[in-house]
């Protein structure tokens, strides 16, 4: 049977196909809907977890009590997740366990543009990267074979374009794969330092057989056409040098760790000028010169950025010009929050507050973007916790961490667990949304909500503010600009741990209300104060303007006009 899928979609189904009994991620975009589709498999345990590294532990669980495994997650997530990883090297599998990493070249959804083909050469591990939808599929099948095969972990490694594009794939049945008897075999799966030392040297051995495996492995295809120009590429851009050169000679390299550094140089050997055409770092480039064979790599290719057939095509032949016309002028649309997003009211009073914000992972980032400007820092999940709490500790004072539900499960809990400790004089506002809100709408702990949309117990972020020991815990309307203003003024200024919990639903897991805004032209005098609140659906045109369709009925652009020229439709007053 053919259908219509996605490279996360296939995914999903080669492990359906592949006999895989648990899963188990954190939703992370590019990489999300490989859970979500797993989730829909009734075979199949699949569970959003708080976190990358508890993903990937319980699907080592999983395989150590003999069942076939899974962790999906995107590049940044294998950073959370690589403390387990690195020595997951070591132990190996039982039943077999695959990592699906998605990298996000071109920035589209996350902070850096890391490789993860740096881990995978790390941990000495085999990774595999498809081309389209159908070696997705095909791909992740195998992987759970080779897993079991060669006693390692396998890494499927996905981009954004590989991730979101769709196309026909043939699917199979599934495999129904017998249980295996769970391993007691402390030697194995114990890393104290005295089996450590055994275990790495079982890693070094395992790593010449997976050699052994990538250069005789059908995987990895040659298409010798010319003589004169050759390219070597893996996953996407694979398809970018065939759309750019059609008529070149091509090593197609799937397996790409441990890279087939043999049939490398007999591919080179053929073709006079050879070009390693890679997004982002050069891993390949680094081992292929490394061993002595010329190619023609971060010369000329960028190290940054995603790449395009018309980018490929540009760089090695300088005089080609696109045919098409291109919109490069069009003015960008600014990402923005939503209509009567409940963060909106929590940035407008913390730019009145005057106080210095760190800020987290989330739509609350677009916080930072004007007219808002109201965040001051992002680095990671949880960062803005930890950065609040050092920052308080030397003195800077004014200063306040947020952070959403769903990142204060992930990672916002030992953060303030160590402001708690280490007795700083921290406020903590957690914009509890009721969602993953960003990543499209995902359960979490404190949502009610498990995988597969069933009821499961609510871990309320109050009870474990107070547990930790904070004091100071309160629970405010975000829609309220006045009530979210006194919360921070009052909080910042005491000398303990404190936590402000903003609470309203997303808009998009809420109704509309039938109660909503406009403008009295009458009293309007075009001050743009209302505009500072960046709603989509305001705008100016002589007189501010409210957009009934798109408006929300939150209320914060009322609270902030001077004049009172917004109000209720009925006629009622502008009090949020």
């Amino acid at each position: 049977m053919k259908v219509f899928l996605s490279g996360n979609e296939a995914v999903a189904r080669g492990a359906w196909e592949a006999g895989l009994i648990f899963a188990s991620s954190y939703p992370g975009t590019p990489a999300t809907e490989i859970l979500q589709n797993l989730a829909s498999y009734r075979e199949i345990k699949a569970e959003w977890a708080p976190n990358e590294k508890v993903a990937l532990e319980a699907a080592i669980g999983a395989s150590f009590a003999g069942v076939r495994s899974m962790a999906s997650m995107k590049h940044v997530g294998l950073n959370v997740a690589a403390d387990p990883f690195m020595t997951l090297s070591y132990t190996g599998v039982n039943g077999g366990l695959v990592i699906a990493v998605a990298d996000d070249p071109g920035l589209y959804s996350s902070q850096n543009e890391q490789d993860t083909r740096r881990y995978v050469k790390a941990s000495r591990i085999l990774a595999l990267e498809p081309s389209d939808s159908q070696e997705a599929l095909e791909f992740t099948k195998l992987a759970f074979e080779l897993s079991e095969r060669f006693d390692t972990p396998v890494l499927i490694r996905l981009v954004t374009r590989i991730s979101h594009s769709k196309c026909v794939v043939e699917v199979g049945d599934r495999k129904e794969v017998p249980r295996k008897v769970p391993q007691i075999d402390p030697a194995k799966w114990v890393m104290l330092p005295a089996f450590a030392k055994e275990r790495h040297k079982v890693v070094l051995e395992r790593e010449k057989r997976l050699k052994e495996f990538a250069e005789g492995s059908d995987l990895n295809r040659c298409e010798l056409l010319s003589e004169d120009i050759g390219f070597i590429a893996s996953g996407i851009c694979y398809q970018y040098v065939k759309e750019a050169f059609p008529e070149a000679s091509v090593l197609k390299l799937s397996v790409i760790n441990p890279l087939p550094l043999e049939l490398v140089r007999d591919f080179c050997s053929k073709v006079k000028r050879v070009y390693v055409v890679e997004e982002l770092d050069p891993i390949f480039e680094e081992q292929i010169k490394a061993a002595g064979i010329h190619v023609v790599g971060k010369e000329v290719f960028p190290e940054y950025g995603e790449f395009s057939p018309d980018l490929v095509r540009s760089v090695v032949d300088k005089g080609y010009k696109p045919s098409y016309i291109s919109f490069s002028d069009i003015p960008a649309r600014p990402p923005t929050l939503c209509p009567g997003c409940p963060h909106r009211g929590v940035f407008v009073a913390l730019r009145k507050a005057k106080v210095k914000v760190f800020g987290d992972i989330g739509c609350y980032t677009l916080g930072a973007l004007r007219p808002l400007s109201s965040i001051h820092s992002c680095v990671c999940m949880g960062a803005g916790v930890s950065m609040e709490h050092g920052a308080a500790s030397v003195g800077m004072g004014n200063s306040v961490a947020i952070i959403g539900d769903s990142t204060f499960m992930h990672s916002g809990v030992p953060s303030l667990m160590d402001i708690v400790y280490n007795n700083s004089s921290s406020t903590v506002i957690v914009m509890d949304n009721g969602t993953t809100a960003m990543t499209g709408k995902q359960p979490h702990p404190g949502t009610g909500v498990n995988a597969k949309g069933e009821p499961a117990p609510k871990i309320p972020m109050e009870r474990i503010a107070e547990a930790l020991g904070v004091k100071r815990v309160r629970i405010v309307d975000p829609y309220s600009v006045d009530e979210v203003y006194r919360a921070v003024k009052e909080e910042v200024q005491v000398d303990e741990p404190s936590v402000i919990i903003t609470r309203r639903p997303c808009t998009l897991i809420t109704t509309r209300p039938d109660e909503i805004w406009e403008v009295d032209k009458d009293k309007c005098i075009a001050c743009g104060a209302c505009l500072k609140v960046g709603c989509m659906a305001l705008s100016m045109n002589g007189k501010a303007k409210i957009d009934e369709v798109l408006c929300f009925g939150c209320g914060v652009c009322a609270q902030v006009c001077p004049v009172e020229a917004i109000v209720k439709r009925n006629g009622g007053s502008n009090e949020g």
